[in-house]
């Protein structure tokens, strides 16, 4: 059975492979002898287990072929985010390669949010926040501070690798959690191979560790696929950490330093409102290097505000961001329940179709100006469901 498992994904893999380079010629294909070799070559450097076979393979052609953008804009990312991860995993004793285990997680967007709720470059949940210490109110969430939610993992993959002295078992449990996997040794008589146990364990957590060992590998050999890196406004030699002793906007940091308030937002994501709150003791927030001097010139001018600077409701009738959509009532619907639906307003409904009266009747058309929905966040895990 778990031959024929095999073959079934193999020849899966290699048809997606082949439909995709199909449809993007500018991918370069390896041998999977050669990716093997590369991987046996990585896995020579690290105690973490990396191996090679048709689950992994899967998950590289995603990278390489289907998700090549995606892709060139996390090895961008890197430089930002990279040098902050080893550092703490070096003094925490950990194997460096599990910066790639962020990558994973959240494809190094610090503001990241999954179905479940999970935040941050590490995925943390609420919950977690909690455990490790995260702050999370209405103005700040922890689990997007780059350094503070990296100690937080750093923590937790310790205590999980203490559990199993295994990174495999650890890797999975970081994701699905401690008591699943041990579950799932248990039907498995105490087996502690995750390849072997992998069918006692959920779909995600199931294509969780080639996820990982996918990524060790594209982040290394990205260039033998003609991915060039999109890089990111900034990388980590070229941000410097600043105090604020006043609680301001980013729109007055914007304004007084000659910043862009999506460059603030960018660098400093643990601010929900664009507004940062210090309550007693300074706080730390990243600035580019080349506004240091101005900072320093300027700082004294920074005034106290008391909250986020409120956002001027848009006109009657505006139509930026969203797209047109013909909307039929249903009997008994009225106004502002279609205008809840919609996130607009009344007026804005009467506006789009001319209506000087807000009465409808069940079979009307109306034009609804609908909000774009935001690109998804990618989540490499939830590519594939590898079935048992």
């Amino acid at each position: 059975m778990k031959f024929h498992n095999l073959l079934l994904i193999t020849a899966f893999s290699f048809l997606f492979t082949a439909i995709l380079i199909s449809q993007n010629p500018q991918t370069k294909t390896i041998s999977e002898k050669e990716v093997a070799e590369r991987i046996e070559t990585l896995n020579k450097l690290t105690p973490v287990n990396l191996v090679y076979n048709a689950d992994v393979q899967a998950y590289i052609d995603v990278y390489t072929v289907k998700r090549r953008e995606h892709l060139a804009k996390i090895i961008g990312l890197s430089e930002l985010y990279f040098p902050l991860f080893e550092e703490y995993l070096s003094n925490a004793g950990l194997p460096l390669e599990l910066k790639y285990l962020a990558v994973v997680e959240s494809a190094l967007d610090a503001k990241a949010k999954s179905t479940s709720g999970a935040m941050g470059l590490w995925q943390f949940l609420f919950h977690a926040s909690r455990m490790f210490d995260l702050q999370v109110n209405s103005y700040i969430d922890e689990r997007c501070d780059p350094v503070k939610s990296t100690i937080a993992a750093t923590r937790y993959l310790k205590y999980l690798y203490e559990n199993f002295n295994d990174w495999d078992l650890a890797l999975a449990s970081y994701n699905g959690g401690i008591a699943t996997v041990n579950n799932a040794i248990s039907k498995s008589n105490g087996n502690k191979n995750f390849w072997e146990i992998k069918n006692h364990i959920t779909t995600e957590m199931r294509g969780y560790v080639p996820a990982f060992i996918a990524v060790n590998y594209v982040m290394n050999y990205y260039e033998s696929y003609g991915i060039k890196p999109i890089k990111p406004s900034f990388s980590f030699d070229e941000v410097e950490v600043i105090d604020l002793d006043k609680s301001v906007s980013f729109q007055q940091l914007s304004t007084l330093f000659e910043i862009s308030v999506e460059e603030i937002r960018f660098l400093n994501p643990v601010y929900i409102m664009e507004y940062i709150p210090v309550i007693s003791i300074p706080v730390q927030i990243v600035i580019p290097k080349n506004k240091m001097k101005l900072y320093n010139e300027k700082r004294h001018l920074l005034y106290e505000e008391k909250g986020p600077v409120t956002s001027a409701l848009p006109a009657i009738g505006d139509t930026r961001g969203r797209e047109k959509t013909i909307y039929t009532v249903a009997k008994g619907e009225f106004f502002h329940k279609i205008a809840m639906d919609y996130s607009c307003r009344v007026e804005d409904i009467q506006k789009w179709n001319n209506l000087k009266h807000r009465e409808l009747m069940a079979g009307q058309k109306l034009v609804i100006w609908k909000q774009i929905p935001k690109t998804p966040y990618f989540f490499i895990c939830q590519e594939f469901n590898f079935e048992p």
